[in-house]
């Protein structure tokens, strides 16, 4: 049975969508899941890189690389370094095909440019939030529902304490997108 690791994805969505296909797919994260069932390492995904997966979606935190907060740049350099570096530990990983997730962001600069760059509206949600992928031995997604009705409902959500969890989970049609095709 392939193995699957999902960095940093508390939500369970990507984890779930592989698991239906018959994968012994984990999901790990600093937080609990969201969900009751599945397979789920709460804690660093430093401590499972060194096991045998077959595949690694990684979801690193994009608050101190994401272009939307570059006005807040030159007040953070050592967390964007950290970050960075985070980033480049989770893409030298010793697992043979990568995705990286991370929405446009300083990565595209200091470490390479995006594979790829995807939308939800491409994959059955009528919103927009361009969302860059870099991939190891992966090929590109291809679009499974395009819809209408491009909305930006995810820089638009109100200030508030889960804000940022809000807009860090993956849509479920991307979710389902990865698990059919690089699955």
């Amino acid at each position: 049975m392939p193995r699957l690791l999902v960095a940093c994805e508390y939500s369970g969505r990507v984890r779930d969508a592989f698991a239906a296909k018959g994968w012994d797919a984990w999901s790990c994260d600093l937080l609990p899941s969201e969900r009751e069932r599945g397979n789920h390492y709460q804690g660093p995904v430093e401590h499972l890189l060194d096991q045998h997966w077959d595949l690694m979606i990684a979801h690193p935190p994009c608050t101190h690389l994401a272009v939307s907060g570059a006005r807040w740049f030159k007040d953070k350099q050592s967390e964007q370094q950290e970050a960075l570096d985070f980033v480049r530990l989770l893409l030298n990983a010793p697992v043979e095909r990568i995705a990286l997730e991370n929405p446009v962001s300083i990565i595209s600069s200091r470490i390479r440019k995006p594979d790829q760059i995807i939308q939800p509206w491409q994959f059955g949600h009528g919103e927009t939030k361009a969302t860059c992928l870099w991939l190891k031995n992966l090929p590109p997604l291809k679009p499974t529902q395009i819809v209408d009705g491009r909305e930006n409902k995810v820089h638009r959500m109100p200030p508030g304490p889960n804000r940022w969890k809000e807009r860090s989970r993956t849509y479920t049609g991307i979710a389902e997108a990865m698990a059919a095709q690089w699955g």
